[in-house]
């Protein structure tokens, strides 16, 4: 058990409850009365008493049938079970528990939380009836030959004991073993709810009969300072359901369904500066409400509008909860009038709870704000949304490796090309640490640069592969580079020892892609080759990442293999002539992993290509010449005628001729235009010329200027793209 706060170390035996100093002190064990069959309640420390009077082993492990005259028994007494006081119906006569009986003292092993079971009453030691006839039996047990004997009354108070109530702490030895299961399964939870849920369960019904729990909001993260008022939210409450609360003797928060508690949780609480609720915070120390310091935070604490009735008595215990640098919430503690009042070691065991936790929802805060930074990292290093591409669809997905690793090194990306060309990328950096994100993080940027100018597959790995050498020697990752043309429905492949991509054509075919493994990126030295394959349209081409095909269960080749088989079986659902849909074949390919198949992030990403049908595209060269933007706009215009959509022809012919003008004024070589017919009607104009041109505010004298001011105003959208051999400028209109 962990140590208590010096402030609550225990005096020594006699000494003045009353003390001014303001220490916690135990109340000394009241003499028994001579003759008694009661065992007296030794204090931890305190000498066993002498031979021939009252010990707690002189009956208490007497055999049945044995004689009040009977020798004690001097050997050391037998521990109960853990955490387990002694009950009155143990199966053993004058009260003797029984080594396998249950009771209060902590929820015995097979007992759900916040249950008690059926016959553990009050506590053990009861005062025997004088009148009782000798039965042989231990003075005090009740005579087995009568079924309608009362409950026995409680010795300290007096009154009946209730079945079913929980039973109080009599000894220390079950405080000590209270505490520690208690702290042990606080320790259990991981997050913020798991600690508090796991501080009420552990407290109702063996500890306390209710238990309100206030944190502050909000939370202050680590050794942050928190700013604005000190505000406390009531976080949870749990009680002794009311079927066993048949007294009535309090009521402290309603909850019958959990959607009124949750509704009860959203009450605030402002702790003003000076007030007697900041006070008893300040203190630190669990008090008893029944001081007047209390006694005045409590309105304070549960509103003075809220119906609250408290026991009277040392029935409620108030707790601040602090962590590692402040106070962060309370913990009050209720017991009803019909159980026995808190006793002062009852203080101890309240601080204990309230330290264990504070601690635990300081780190659980930590470790929560540790889980949104890596949520946050590896989202913002991951597209947020896939663009949408003339002629493909895309659909991606990513797991981490577990929920304690949410950040890792596997990458996807689909990025635009000139010419409605899209480059769909995937990677995987070695590890699944925070370090891997980060140099998927450059790698994916290095890649994104490149893919803007446009260079060749092969090139672009090899760029990566000197980006790497460059971020350390140690840097390895594997990285597949295809680039997808619509217009000639073919893709172009590069892989730097990644697992192979597989085409999911529409009859149902799958095929594992031959693509030339090559080596990893950061190996240094290594050429890359590229191929150029065949993508028919409907068919569906599927990158991911070794985490979905290789685990400590199977190799690479063997679960490439079940993907692919896995792959063709969806396709037959939707017959030959439908593709499956895209989104739900990226969840039926992750299905084929089962619990404990994953040892490895998983990026995936799908493409399906439509492409764009050779009577939706026309395409010229133009000369660079004067003439060229007339017959520029003559050819637009008769396409355009072609494809129904004259209603377009003017703005169209006045922004070809601009873009046009502009390219040939500085063109070498021919010029090309391309129309596209899609959702859009897209025009391209290419030159060998690489400067880009820029949007300016001519002046009023200036004789140009004006062309792209036209396109940036008639447009739906607009851009220049600089390729290796010079540059292409692009507008697209809306159809009507």
């Amino acid at each position: 058990m962990t140590e208590h706060p010096t402030s609550f170390d225990r005096p020594s035996t006699g000494a003045d409850p009353t003390d001014p100093r303001g220490a916690l002190l135990r109340t000394p064990v009241p003499p028994r009365a001579s003759g008694s069959a009661l065992p007296a309640q030794g204090g931890a420390g305190q000498s066993p008493p002498a031979a021939g009077e009252d010990s707690p082993g002189a009956f208490e492990h007497s055999q049945p049938g044995a004689e009040q005259a009977a020798e004690p028994d001097t050997h050391r007494p037998r521990p109960t079970s853990e955490g387990v006081p002694a009950q009155p119906d143990g199966g053993q006569p004058g009260g003797a528990p029984s080594d396998d009986t249950p009771s209060a003292g902590v929820t015995p092993a097979g007992v759900a939380p916040g249950e008690v079971s059926a016959g553990g009453g009050q506590a053990g030691l009861v005062r025997p009836d004088s009148g009782a006839p000798d039965s042989g039996a231990p003075a005090g047990a009740p005579d087995p030959g009568r079924r309608d004997t009362p409950p026995e009354p409680d010795r300290r108070t007096g009154q009946p004991t209730a079945p079913g109530r929980p039973t109080p702490m009599r000894r220390d030895g079950d405080r000590l073993r209270f505490v520690g299961a208690a702290t042990r399964r606080i320790a259990r939870g991981m997050d913020l709810d798991e600690i508090v849920m796991g501080l009420c369960r552990a407290t109702v019904p063996t500890f306390a009969d209710a238990i309100l729990v206030y944190l502050r909001e909000p939370l202050p993260v680590g050794d942050e300072r928190p700013t604005g008022p000190l505000v406390l939210r009531l976080r949870r409450t749990d009680r002794i359901p009311a079927e066993r609360d048949t007294e009535g003797g309090f009521t402290p928060a309603p909850q019958p369904e959990p959607s009124e508690l949750e509704t009860v949780g959203a009450e605030l609480c402002e702790v003003r500066p000076g007030s007697a609720l900041a006070e008893v915070l300040r203190g630190v120390r669990p008090v008893f409400t029944d001081t007047p310091a209390a006694r005045a935070a409590l309105p304070e604490l549960l509103g003075e509008e809220r119906d609250f009735a408290l026991p009277d008595g040392r029935r409620a215990i108030l707790a601040p909860l602090r962590g590692r640098r402040r106070v962060i919430g309370a913990a009050l503690f209720l017991r009803g009038p019909e159980r026995i009042a808190f006793e002062a070691d009852d203080l101890l065991v309240a601080a204990q709870l309230a330290t264990h936790s504070a601690l635990g929802i300081d780190k659980a805060v930590l470790y929560g704000r540790e889980a949104y930074i890596a949520d946050e990292l590896q989202r913002t290093m991951l597209p947020e949304n896939l663009p949408r591409c003339t002629g493909v669809r895309l659909a991606s997905r990513y797991l981490p490796a577990a929920e304690t690793a949410r950040v890792g090194g596997d990458w996807y990306d689909a990025i635009p090309l000139p010419g409605s060309r899209v480059a769909l990328v995937v990677g995987d950096v070695m590890g699944h640490s925070m370090t891997s994100a980060a140099i998927m993080g450059q790698l994916r940027t290095t890649a994104q640069t490149l893919a803007g100018l446009d260079l060749p597959p092969q090139e672009v790995l090899h760029h990566l592969d000197e980006q790497a050498q460059r971020l350390g020697t140690d840097r390895m990752a594997t990285c597949l580079y295809a680039v997808y043309d619509p217009v000639a429905h073919r893709i172009t492949v590069a892989n730097a020892g990644h697992p192979p991509p597989v085409l999911l054509h529409l009859g149902g075919h799958a095929e594992v892609l031959r693509v030339p493994a090559g080596a990893p990126i950061g190996v240094g030295g290594v050429d890359f080759e590229a191929v150029e394959l065949d993508a028919p349209a409907g068919a569906t081409l599927l990158l991911y990442t070794d985490g979905l095909v290789e685990s400590r269960l199977r190799d690479v080749w063997t679960g490439i293999e079940q993907l692919r088989e896995r792959l063709a079986a969806t396709a037959q659902l939707t017959g030959p002539d439908h593709p499956p849909p895209l989104e739900a074949l990226c969840d039926e390919v992750l299905d084929m992993l089962g619990p404990g198949d994953r040892d490895d992030d998983i990026a995936l990403l799908a493409a399906r290509f439509d492409g764009i049908a050779p009577s939706d595209v026309s395409y010229w060269f133009l000369d660079p010449e004067d003439a060229a933007p007339g017959k520029a706009r003559r050819l637009a215009r008769r396409a355009l005628a072609r494809w129904g959509m004259e209603d377009l022809t003017d703005a169209v012919e006045l922004l070809v001729s601009e873009v046009v003008t502009n390219a040939v004024r500085y063109a070498s070589k021919p010029v090309t235009l391309r129309l596209l017919r899609t959702d859009v009607l897209r025009c391209e104009v290419g030159d060998d010329v690489p400067q880009l041109p820029r949007l300016r505010q001519a002046r009023a004298t200036d004789e140009g200027g004006r062309g792209l001011y036209l396109v940036n105003r008639l447009a739906r959208r607009w851009g220049a793209t600089r390729l290796s051999t010079g540059k292409v400028v692009w507008f697209e209109l809306n159809r009507g």
